[in-house]
């Protein structure tokens, strides 16, 4: 035995006779050290594809195929571009639970994302399987007993131990397929968890996450509570510092069939014409007086699912066109309802020339007054229907009003001209792809060893004023917070004086105690809390134009 999983397996079923024997098998072959080269094709991943059916793979695939030509441009990009490091080829699980009502036109937020991250995985030279059953998961999940041999045993049991080597290098899933994983794998769960990373739209605090804390401090909710490293959790936007920003890709349509027609600029005109964000009816509620406010200025119009059967309940002046409209094409504004938060839709719009017109909230939705938040990890104050769009690009591109104020929304779509496309590049391929591969070479959360990324000459300590968060510590000086940093501002040297005592605002000062409190429990290191009773030592750092989860010295 050499420590490698072919001479462990070796000696487990011919020596100790405890697993069946390996006949003509290679259960090691994804850890012969092949290089991960960037592709220029994606049909590794149709291939896979093919062995999958669902209205859920069926999205994820259509979306993959008409993005297909930016994917390829992008890694020539990436082909091309200097200072990539090398990986070894991975093989990547992902577990898709979603059971988005993709028929009835969403919520597809998480489906675009599973699509995007597929699309990025394969362009970057790894191997990906797709599970979207349950029972296909557990078979897919374990390779050193031969399943028949024990006579239909649930995983676990029988003569076959639990700790079984994993094939998989890393697991992409979402709190659902994280449920099913811990009930396949059983005791191996915790062995292997460093490898599974979360699709979480909405992002976990660490507060929440260690089960521990979170039930003892009134944390506990029906999500987190997992125990994982809070940067294992990949979130929609990067509003949560704590959770990796995934993101996805902004589909630039209209930019790419200006292109391909040659049309001059000048030609390029936008009708008076607005689309509102709400394709489910209910979302229309108690919002007639603000649309009609905009009706004035625009035409407006609508892509709202209706059944056949069922009368339409929108207001009259509303053109209807139904799941299948392509009116954003040629329109001037996107126009929010309040609802759906936090969704691509917004990115998208802005992407073909669209500006965004959204409410702004007060006080904020949390939480504590909103039920959609109410019972998710995060203590987070909503100020608007897409907080990123309104403090990570803003005027002209986007504009947020108070509803209810008919004037400031007269003012606001009086004053919305043509706007050209724009896309931060977080939210392109090339964007994506350089942020994943970030992602993949340096996150290591198998490792005890202190992060060492990103470098600590990136780091920036800001001591934050009396009940505030350092993410507004930072974003007051134009920088993020960097949980990673954590590590370094945990000593002696940053504090004279220590407090021993588990709390997710440490490190902090506190003078009315006149005393600095260090964090005991490194899980629980966190950007976002806040109390009237502390100031915050934050670690800040500054981010490359249009890619907040990457710095100037990350790449």
């Amino acid at each position: 035995v050499d420590g490698t999983t072919c001479s462990i397996l070796t000696y487990l079923s011919q020596i100790e006779d405890f697993c069946p024997p390996r006949l003509k098998r290679n259960h090691s072959s994804h850890h012969d050290c092949t290089q991960a080269e960037v592709r220029t094709s994606l049909s590794h991943l149709y291939e896979v594809f093919s062995n999958n059916s669902g209205p859920a793979i069926r999205f994820i695939r259509s979306r993959v195929e008409r993005m297909s030509s930016w994917w390829i441009q992008a890694g020539l990009w990436m082909r091309q571009s200097s200072n990539k490091t090398v990986l070894t080829q991975m093989r990547v699980l992902h577990t898709v639970t979603s059971k988005s009502m993709v028929e009835r036109g969403g919520p597809l937020g998480e489906l675009v994302q599973w699509a995007d991250l597929s699309a990025c995985l394969t362009i970057l030279g790894h191997n990906n399987i797709h599970s979207v059953l349950h029972e296909t998961l557990v078979k897919l999940m374990y390779v050193c007993c031969d399943w028949s041999s024990l006579i239909g045993a649930a995983p676990g049991r029988g003569s076959c131990p639990i700790q079984r080597p994993l094939t998989f290098d890393l697991i992409y899933t979402d709190y659902h397929g994280l449920a099913h994983l811990q009930g396949a794998m059983g005791l191996a769960f915790q062995h292997y968890q460093c490898r599974f990373r979360i699709l979480d739209s909405f992002g976990t605090e660490p507060a929440f996450n260690l089960g521990s804390y979170a039930r003892s401090r009134g944390f506990k909710t029906l999500w987190g509570s997992w125990g994982l490293q809070p940067l294992q959790y990949l979130t929609m936007f990067p509003h949560t510092p704590d959770n990796s920003f995934l993101g996805f890709v902004s589909e630039e349509t209209v930019r790419e069939e200006l292109r391909e027609e040659e049309l001059e600029p000048d030609t390029y005109k936008k009708d008076r014409i607005a689309v509102v964000y709400g394709k489910e009816e209910y979302m229309w509620q108690g919002k007639s007086e603000y649309v009609g406010v905009i009706h004035e200025e625009l035409e407006t119009h609508a892509t709202v699912y209706q059944p056949a059967e069922r009368a339409s309940s929108l207001p009259s002046f509303i053109r209807n066109h139904g799941l299948e409209s392509e009116s954003l094409l040629l329109s001037q504004l996107f126009v929010g309802l309040g609802f759906p938060y936090e969704g691509p839709a917004p990115i998208e719009a802005i992407a073909l020339g669209c500006v965004f017109l959204q409410p702004r909230f007060d006080p904020p939705h949390s939480s504590d007054n909103n039920n959609f938040y109410k019972g998710k990890p995060t203590t987070r104050q909503i100020s608007s229907q897409n907080p990123y769009a309104e403090e990570f690009i803003g005027k002209p591109y986007v504009w947020t009003v108070d509803m209810t104020n008919s004037t400031d929304v007269r003012e606001a779509v009086k004053a919305i001209l043509n706007t050209e496309p724009f896309t931060p590049r977080e939210f392109t391929c090339e964007g994506m792809l350089e942020r994943v591969h970030g992602y993949i070479t340096h996150q290591n959360f198998c490792s005890k060893s202190v992060p060492a990324w990103p470098p600590q000459r990136a780091l920036r300590i800001h001591l934050g004023p009396l009940g505030q968060s350092c993410v507004s510590v930072c974003r007051r000086s134009s920088l993020v917070c960097e949980p990673s940093f954590f590590h370094h501002l945990n000593s002696p040297a940053a504090f004279t004086s220590m407090v021993q005592e588990v709390n997710h605002l440490f490190p902090a000062y506190s003078p009315w105690g006149q005393h600095c409190g260090l964090q005991q429990e490194p899980l629980l290191f966190s950007c976002a809390g806040s109390d009237p009773s502390h100031r915050r030592l934050c670690p800040c750092r500054a981010h490359l134009p249009g890619q907040v989860a990457l710095c100037p010295d990350c790449l």
